[in-house]
């Protein structure tokens, strides 16, 4: 099993930027950020496959959002920009094998999310 870990939440105000953080404990051929707010379905907001760096990023954050990796440590980031009110979820960092998927049944390992709030 790949255990991850996510840190990086908290409050911003709108038009503010937030990175949220990623540790796997072992090697994940595809990690992804997805977000659910209050009454909300999971959405995948942006993937990475880890071999080729290969994106993959939600219409609603496009240009606003940036995910990246640092193989050696593991980690995935996701760079959060030009925050609105309309991004304030729990984020939650995902691990699979399916490309760049961004629908939450391709991922097979969670964290356990950290929380945005934007004002």
């Amino acid at each position: 099993d790949v255990q991850l870990v996510e840190s990086g939440g908290g409050s911003v105000q709108a038009g503010g930027s937030l990175r949220l953080s990623c540790a796997a404990s072992g090697y994940t051929a595809t990690m992804a950020w997805f977000r659910q707010a209050p009454g909300k379905e999971r959405e995948g907001v942006a993937s990475v496959y880890t071999d080729t760096g290969r994106t993959n990023y939600a219409d609603s954050v496009m240009g606003r959002f940036t995910i990246s990796q640092d193989s050696a440590k593991k980690t995935v980031y996701l760079q959060m920009t030009s925050l609105k009110a309309e991004d304030t979820a729990m984020y939650y960092c995902a691990a699979g094998t399916r490309g760049t998927s961004l629908l939450a049944a391709a991922y097979a390992y969670w964290g356990q999310g950290t929380q945005v709030t934007v004002s």
